[in-house]
C-alpha cells in the first residue's frame, strides 16, 4: 500500500529556554526536524512526507531549506498549514492527501529524531495488517494519578501502563471519517480520535531511545546517542 508520512512540529521554544522553534534546533549540525524526516525516508524512500508547520514558520523554514540544501535533497515533502491544536494540525495534515485510494498513514511528532526505522517498518507492517499500530513501551516508574473520591494520589500498577509514543500509523479511510468529527478535549493524541469510533488501537513495541525532544537534556541526550559508535 501508498504510505504517508505527517510530520507535525508545531512547537516552540519555550520549555527548551531557546528562541528558536525546538523543532529547528541543530542536532549534530542539522535542525531536528530535518534527522526526523530522514528516518521516515531510511525506512521506505517512497513514503511521501508532509510536514505540518505554523504559518508563521514557513519563512524560517525555508532559510533552513537554503542553508542546508540536502533537506529538499533527501526528504522532499510538502509543507502544510497547522492549526490551533495538534488535533486540527493532524487534520490538515490528512486533508492534504488527494488521493482516493485506501493507504497507510503514519502521524509523528516533529521532534522525535531517534525513532528507528525498522520500528517505522513494524508500524506500517501491522497497520496494513490489523487497521493500525502505535509505538508504546512499559512504563519503567512507578505512577500515581489523583483519585477525586479519595482525596488523594492512588498508585496504578506499573505492568498496567504503556507509555504513548508516535509514530501512529492508521489507513487513510479512518482517519478521514475520525477527524471528520468536531474537536474534543479528549482527544489527547491521534489514537485517541480514531478510538472514539469504536475503533480497535493496536499497540506495537517501541524504543526508550525514541524520545521527544521537549527539554534542553532531551537535546544532550540525543546528541550523545547519535555519536555513540553503532553495534554491527
Amino acid at each position: 500500500m501508498k504510505k504517508f508520512a505527517i510530520i507535525v512540529a508545531g512547537g516552540t521554544g519555550q520549555r527548551m529556554k531557546s528562541a528558536i522553534p525546538k523543532q529547528f534546533l541543530l542536532l549534530q549540525g542539522k535542525p531536528v526536524l530535518f534527522h526526523t524526516m530522514k528516518q521516515f525516508k531510511s525506512a521506505d524512500q517512497h513514503t511521501e512526507l508532509i510536514v505540518v508547520l505554523p504559518k508563521n514558520q514557513f519563512d524560517f523554514w525555508a532559510s533552513l531549506c537554503l542553508t542546508h540544501p540536502e533537506i529538499h535533497y533527501e526528504t522532499p515533502h510538502r509543507l502544510v498549514e497547522g492549526g490551533e491544536t495538534r488535533f486540527h494540525s493532524s487534520q490538515h495534515g490528512i486533508q492534504a492527501i488527494k488521493t482516493q485510494e485506501n493507504c497507510l498513514v503514519a502521524i509523528h511528532d516533529g521532534v522525535r529524531p531517534l525513532v528507528d526505522p525498522i520500528l517505522i517498518q513494524q508500524a506500517f507492517h501491522l497497520a496494513e495488517a490489523q487497521r493500525n499500530a502505535i509505538l508504546a513501551v512499559p512504563s519503567k516508574d512507578s505512577i500515581r494519578k489523583w483519585d477525586v473520591e479519595q482525596d488523594r494520589f492512588v498508585q496504578i500498577p506499573r505492568d498496567e501502563v504503556q507509555l504513548i509514543q508516535t509514530p501512529q500509523v492508521f489507513l487513510l479511510d479512518d482517519l478521514k471519517k475520525a477527524f471528520h468529527q468536531t474537536y474534543k478535549p479528549t482527544f489527547t493524541d491521534d489514537a485517541s480520535v480514531v478510538e472514539s469510533l469504536g475503533i480497535k488501537i493496536n499497540l506495537v513495541p517501541g524504543s526508550y531511545s525514541n524520545i521527544k525532544i521537549t527539554s534542553p537534556e532531551d537535546l544532550i541526550i540525543a546528541e550523545q546517542y547519535l555519536s555513540a559508535p553503532k553495534s554491527s
